[in-house]
């Protein structure tokens, strides 16, 4: 039997990476994609196949619909499949409305969103002929609450729990389940900026989240057989920050 074979986007650090090693231990070839960080992205291929698993690294932005097909169809030359795609790759250009820059805008609606529309697509076509597969959207609290700071990202977001459950629907009759998951404030290069003490307040279990408490449930998702029944949900890993 092949060994079924995963893709995450953004996956050189922080959640990405620890969603790429979790799934490696289940036994699943991992893509790495990245943007910039060749030499980290590297680093999690290392350390994969340091134990028995197999990875590569391939590079691309997927805020580029011509580059998002070109990662799909690395993939499919390296390793003939795609089982899993958990789309996690996504950045912050926070400001207030009445002063983001259109540009701030845009770049974070293009990687946040439509990057997860375009590798949505190309997924969707392989999966469809397979007749099988599993999409994790990562998506955000401030997708479901909002943020002040982040009309952006928070909209960005929210758009991707929308294009979640469509595509839930369209591909749910060939066996292809669509998921998201809403993190909260995870401990991650993206937080460490932020005000701790205010955040601890916020969140009733007074801590923030791990990434590789997000990479768990990713991988039942991803992985488990209970799981194949559940498509078109957004499960929140956030300490009780939304409820």
């Amino acid at each position: 039997m092949l060994a079924k074979v995963a893709l995450v986007t953004g996956s050189s650090r922080g959640i990405g990476r620890a969603i790429a090693l979790e799934l490696a231990t289940q036994g699943l070839q991992v893509v790495i994609n990245y943007a910039q960080s060749a030499a980290q992205a590297q680093q999690v291929v290392d350390l994969i196949q340091a134990g028995p698993g197999k990875a590569v690294a391939i590079q691309a932005d997927v805020a580029d619909p011509a580059q998002v097909e070109q990662l799909f169809s690395q993939t499919l030359a390296q390793w003939g499949r795609l089982d899993v795609l958990v789309n996690n790759a996504g950045i912050t250009r926070d400001g207030l409305t009445i002063r983001m820059k259109d540009d701030d805008w845009r770049k974070v609606l293009d990687l946040n969103l439509g990057g997860v529309f375009w590798c949505c697509r190309q997924a969707s076509k392989i999966m469809l002929k397979q007749r099988a597969g599993r999409i994790i959207n990562i998506a955000s609290s401030s997708g479901l609450m909002g943020n002040a700071g982040q009309a952006n990202y928070a909209a960005a977001k929210a758009g991707v729990l929308g294009l979640t459950k469509s595509l839930a629907r369209e591909l749910a009759s060939r066996g292809i389940t669509v998921n998201a998951v809403a993190p909260g404030f995870i401990a991650t290069e993206m937080t460490q900026a932020l005000n701790h003490d205010a955040i601890l307040a916020m969140v009733p279990l007074g801590r923030l989240g791990q990434p590789e408490e997000v990479a768990g449930l990713v991988r039942y998702l991803a992985c488990d057989p209970s799981a194949a029944f559940i498509t078109g949900q957004v499960l929140s890993m956030d300490g009780g920050l939304v409820m």
